[in-house]
């Protein structure tokens, strides 16, 4: 492989996290100090922002009202009107448009997610943000760092932070007291003696609930894998997603089914809101509605540890992009545009409309916590936040894969060695396939 790809992340650095360095093979953006080459992106020189531009967004969250609301107060400040257009019901739908509309629809600013981010980015359709965000004096420096560096490749970043969110362990308080139960497990082995305290005092039909194959498992699962010192992935080395230790990990979770746990049938969050489910492992953005229909206390913590690792937490939801077919005009506007929603003030409004986690260190999220002590806690854990494996992130079909094949551990008493090894088979096949010859340059 020449030319490495490099991306780096880092954990939030207003909270401690020592700083991490990723690397992968890709395309060469490092450029050769051209101003409006891949890497330095558009030449600003005597540019002046444009008096309306086109925001791509498929409202996160059921975020239509509060973005309507910071849209209303960017074009009061600035005099810049944005033409606001839903793009699709969901992140996939978004970005399968976004996909599709190079060269033939007028988009600046786009909302793509974790995982549809990366094709748009092989496709030369995303223009790097670092010097569009310097010359519309917006200070990078506040986002927290273990959001922020998920966008960063070849010293460039393809994005800013938005709609982000992490999984988040809820529990059952009462629940908990009815069991004697006098806090909330710290590891996995805890989680399994709780959990069958739990089923022993009967105040449920199961003490923890594992999300079905069309809720994103792979997502929050990595925690446990990463718990015992497995992954999906190691860049672009798949080996390790059969590792024995990742092995040992779907073991785990597979000898919890019938013991004390359960798969959903539907969402998990629903099972835990109607008392079903004692425990779960659910997105921060669903802590709002969990609040609002559950009948008893809800209690949030840190997700689990395990023997290798402690609790270390997927990041996950969207970001902000700028087409790379967007004038330079329309360009410095949008950076405008990304810099007005994720300002302080911007992102404290988001965050306590949505659930998404505030994605600037100086957010002030003192009403929010007096409100719902709980989202206390999800912002606290950003400092154990960890990027994805690429497996699941960036190989086209890797999650749809993982989702299946833990779905047939959970539910059944397949052997979790063959699956994995078979996993890897795949994830090498569609590697080779699909994005061998655009990441090896």
């Amino acid at each position: 492989m020449s030319k490495p790809l490099r991306r780096v992340t880092r954990g939030a650095a207003v909270l401690g996290v020592a700083a991490l360095a990723l690397t992968a093979c890709g395309p060469d953006t490092s450029g050769g100090g051209d101003a409006t080459d891949d890497a330095t992106g558009t030449d600003l020189e005597g540019v002046e922002p444009a008096d309306e531009i086109t925001f791509w967004t498929n409202h996160p969250g059921g975020s239509a009202d509060v973005e309507n609301e910071l849209i209303a107060e960017f074009t009061e400040e600035t005099g810049i009107a944005v033409n606001v257009v839903t793009s699709g019901a969901n992140y996939e739908e978004t970005s399968t448009r976004f996909q599709t509309a190079q060269g033939s629809a007028e988009v600046d600013v786009v909302v793509l997610s974790d995982a549809t981010w990366f094709p748009n980015y092989l496709n030369d359709a995303l223009t790097p943000v670092d010097d569009l965000l310097e010359a519309a004096d917006v200070d990078t420096s506040g986002y927290v760092a273990a959001l922020y560096e998920d966008y960063l490749y070849e010293d460039s970043h393809y994005g800013v932070p938005y709609a982000r969110s992490t999984p988040l362990f809820y529990y059952n308080v009462d629940h908990y007291e009815e069991a004697g139960i006098e806090a909330p497990p710290e590891t996995w082995d805890e989680v399994a003696e709780v959990s069958r305290q739990l089923m022993e005092a009967g105040v449920a039909d199961t003490a923890f609930a594992f999300p079905p194959q069309d809720q994103y498992p792979a997502w929050w699962m990595a925690n446990i894998v990463w718990g015992y010192g497995g992954s999906w992935s190691d860049e672009w080395d798949f080996s390790p997603v059969a590792s024995p230790e990742t092995v040992e990990a779907l073991e785990f979770a597979q000898g919890a089914v019938g013991d004390w746990a359960s798969v959903a049938s539907g969402d998990p969050a629903d099972n835990f809101s109607s008392g079903a489910a004692s425990q779960i492992v659910q997105s921060t953005g669903s802590l709002g509605g969990i609040l609002e229909t559950a009948s008893f206390e809800v209690g949030t913590a840190f997700l689990p540890g395990g023997p290798a690792a402690e609790g270390e937490t997927p990041t996950g939801g969207a970001g902000l992009m700028i087409a790379s077919d967007s004038t330079p005009e329309r360009q410095l506007a949008a950076a405008m545009f990304m810099g007005h929603m994720t300002s302080p003030e911007s992102t404290a409004k988001f965050s306590a409309a949505t659930g998404y986690v505030p994605v600037h260190t100086e957010a002030d999220m003192s009403e929010v916590y007096a409100e719902r002590p709980q989202f206390e806690t999800a912002v606290e854990q950003l400092g154990r936040a960890r990027v994805q494996d690429f497996a699941r992130v960036f190989v086209p079909g890797g999650d749809l894969l993982l989702s299946q094949t833990l779905q047939r551990i959970l539910t059944s008493d397949a052997d979790v060695a063959e699956e994995m090894a078979a996993v890897q088979t795949e994830l090498e096949s569609l590697f080779e396939s699909d994005l061998s010859s655009e990441v090896e340059g």
